[in-house]
């Protein structure tokens, strides 16, 4: 159940992660097929046998294929192992599934292929380099110049058919609603800015949860004058963030005039 929302629900992957890594260590039922970490692991290893023909699928298949590619990525960062001497290390055969997961991406540089690897670097990139560095190993060199080669592929037409100052959209790119969060309707169905109802969905959230209530328990306003916590936020800025903004303000107005 866990995998298949953390591989299905919109940025559940983390807490999917996170949640399997609670399991892992706390969950005492070990059936004879493995306790939970190793059904876990093995459920995913279904998936990743699959990787070769799932980057050269179907749309459909290529989008549940990438989730799981996200949700292994989670589960490298949050699940922590037990070494033998007590210390808490990462699972080391999912950074070697990483590294093949990769591979296969860009093996079939497809744009939703490279998005997904794109997004696999984001997450784990730095903690992997590390890793492979720890080990004396270049795997990282390595895939940067696989990345140089498919810019320099002429059917990368996210680098040659796209006009670098195309504003983005959710018609344009299929990454427009990566950090929208996760909401929840009234009968637990979950739902992002992407759902075409989303407006409706959320004003309904709005109205049953009351989230912006002027006055609470009590009929004591928590909000009004006088309030000692409100008296005491400062509404200058600080000096440098100030600097800063006008720094980027500027920038960003020589930019629009370029």
């Amino acid at each position: 159940l866990l995998f298949c929302k953390a591989t299905s629900v919109p940025n559940f992957s983390y807490m999917g992660a996170r949640l399997c890594n609670y399991l892992s260590h706390h969950l005492t039922i070990s059936p004879q097929s493995g306790n939970f970490r190793q059904l876990l692991l093995q459920r995913c290893r279904t998936e990743y046998e699959n990787r070769d023909e799932a980057t050269k699928g179907d749309e459909s298949t290529r989008k549940q294929f990438h989730a799981f590619v996200l949700f292994l990525a989670e589960l490298y960062l949050n699940l922590e192992i037990k070494g033998t001497k007590g210390q808490v290390t990462r699972a080391e055969i999912l950074q070697e599934g990483l590294r093949e997961l990769l591979n296969a991406l860009f093996s079939n540089p497809l744009d939703s292929n490279l998005i997904c690897a794109v997004k696999l670097l984001k997450l784990t990139g730095s903690v992997l380099e590390d890793a492979w560095k720890e080990k004396g190993k270049n795997d990282m060199e390595e895939i940067i110049q696989r990345i140089e080669n498919v810019v320099l592929d002429a059917n990368c037409s996210r680098v040659h058919g796209t006009s670098p100052d195309t504003e983005a959209t959710p018609e344009n790119d299929p990454n427009y609603f990566m950090n929208e969060p996760t909401f929840y309707t009234s009968d637990g169905v979950p739902f992002t800015a992407a759902d075409p109802d989303y407006q409706e969905k959320y004003q309904e959230l709005l109205e049953r949860e009351d989230l912006f209530p002027d006055y609470e328990e009590n009929g004591t306003d928590l909000s009004g004058p006088g309030d000692p916590y409100f008296d005491d936020i400062d509404d200058e800025m600080d000096p440098e963030i100030e600097e800063a903004y006008e720094k980027f303000c500027l920038e960003s107005e020589h930019k629009r005039k370029q």
